[in-house]
């Protein structure tokens, strides 16, 4: 594998998820800072689903708009990534989510940023105490995720034209739903990067195997049970655009 070809793959995927990371977790930190007057989960979901959207959509034509170990998993166990490429796009997507943390710290006072974990996720509601619940429910929302991107990003078949805006709508509802169960983070880089600026561990380790477990599910399905490889059947009908020749009679 030519490394000089991989920096700018990777530095895509670092921004990318710098982006994610700092607007969504920021968002959560502006919130608690707004108290009362905040714009709550539905401002919180939206603000993960829009940056997502626009970033898959910005750096998807330069690597691929993983934004995420769990979907860049799912392209390394169906073979449609180098393993070796596959860790250095992780490696950079964890630089990306450290490095927004960190800013986050920056801007915010202590006292507002240590109030919500610096924006990682956290085990709440009735799965508090339950991390085997919060695992399944991290890892059923990372299926939703990982599918959508396989369905509409990957398979030739799909709207690549609204891929993005579907994958960011997936991060809405799923946080809509799961925000307040285990955070919905859906990505384990997402967590990782408050999670280490701020040093705050709690139940880290659900936030690794629930989403590359849904996301390896959702790949693996795709790829075996839903992927078809376009026939005359299969691709659509092309409209005829060249005129017509038409003999003339003498």
């Amino acid at each position: 594998m030519d490394i000089t070809r991989m920096w700018r793959p990777c530095l895509a995927e670092l921004i990318g998820t710098f982006a994610l990371t700092f607007i969504g977790a920021g968002a959560i930190i502006t919130n608690q800072s707004l108290g009362s007057a905040g714009f709550g989960l539905v401002g919180i979901a939206l603000a993960h689903g829009l940056v997502l959207a626009i970033f898959v959509s910005a750096t998807g034509h330069i690597s691929g708009g993983h934004i995420n170990p769990a979907v860049t998993f799912g392209f390394i166990i169906t073979r449609r990534m180098d393993p070796w490429l596959g860790s250095f796009y992780i490696i950079s997507q964890l630089l990306g989510a450290y490095i927004a943390g960190g800013l986050l710290i920056a801007i915010f006072p202590q006292d507002t940023w240590r109030a919500v974990a610096l924006g990682a996720p956290q085990l709440g509601g009735p799965v508090a105490t339950n991390a085997g619940l919060g695992l399944l429910i991290e890892a059923v929302l990372t299926f939703f995720l990982v599918f959508t991107v396989f369905a509409t990003a990957v398979d030739p078949r799909g709207p690549k034209s609204i891929a993005g805006f579907g994958i960011g709508l997936v991060l809405v509802f799923d946080i809509l739903m799961g925000g307040p169960l285990t955070g919905a983070a859906m990505n384990p880089a997402r967590a990782f990067g408050p999670m280490l600026a701020g040093n705050i561990w709690n139940d880290w380790w659900v936030y690794w195997v629930g989403p590359l477990l849904g996301g390896g599910i959702a790949a693996l399905v795709y790829h075996y049970l839903l992927w078809q490889e376009p026939t005359k059947e299969t691709e659509p009908a092309k409209l005829e655009t060249r005129p017509r020749r038409t003999r003339s009679r003498a």
